[in-house]
């Protein structure tokens, strides 16, 4: 025996009670998009708005119009947070070899400096430490690369210039016991004709 589950309508589609013609006015309604109102609506239907009053209050269209708004924001989410994965994905994989790539190199620079060390102390030489630093410090740089995390770190100063609000000042002196400055005084200024 087929059983077939009964469809769930979603608010802004055709309700089971809603006539052809009432659901025809309702998408005509929703149709005209944030700036929709009856008067607009009733205009292209050739009605009065005393009628889609009516159909909106007996379909609560203002409620299947936030059902609608709601549903097509969660899609757009839903869309949006599935392209994010992909763009994640797709650039995990562009930038891993890359990596994996650096850790070696890395891995190679540091073994040449230790083989570079042991030859000069087997030589009695004096080893060349300013070589040998760089290449240590390309050799973590690489692998700081290859663990991405930053190679280097660099401070950032910011500076703020900006009016303290009268409630604040307010504040801060109640907070600091720091006592109002004097009022200027007053001075009548009379002008002086020539």
């Amino acid at each position: 025996m087929n059983t077939m589950e009964p469809k769930t309508v979603l608010a802004f589609e055709q309700l089971p009670r809603e006539t052809t013609k009432a659901f025809a006015a309702f998408k005509t309604y929703l149709d005209l998009g944030p700036n929709r109102s009856l008067v607009s609506a009733a205009a292209k239907l050739g009605c009065t708005k005393r009628r889609l009053e009516w159909l909106s209050r007996k379909y609560d269209w203002p409620a299947r119009v936030t059902a609608f708004n709601r549903h097509f924001a969660e899609l757009e989410r839903q869309a949006i947070e599935r392209l994010a994965c992909e763009k994640a994905v797709e650039w995990w994989q562009l930038h891993e070899p890359a990596r994996r790539q650096a850790w070696l190199e890395a891995e190679e620079a540091i073994t040449m400096v230790r083989e570079a060390r042991e030859r000069w102390r087997k030589s009695g030489r004096t080893p060349g430490f300013e070589g040998m630093a760089r290449m240590l410090d390309l050799a973590f740089k690489l692998k700081q690369f290859a663990a991405g995390m930053p190679s280097e770190i660099k401070e950032v100063h910011n500076l703020h210039a900006g009016k303290v609000s009268i409630e604040w000042e307010e504040a801060i002196r109640k907070a600091y016991a720091v006592a109002e400055p004097t009022a200027p005084a007053i001075v009548d200024v009379q002008e002086v004709k020539p």
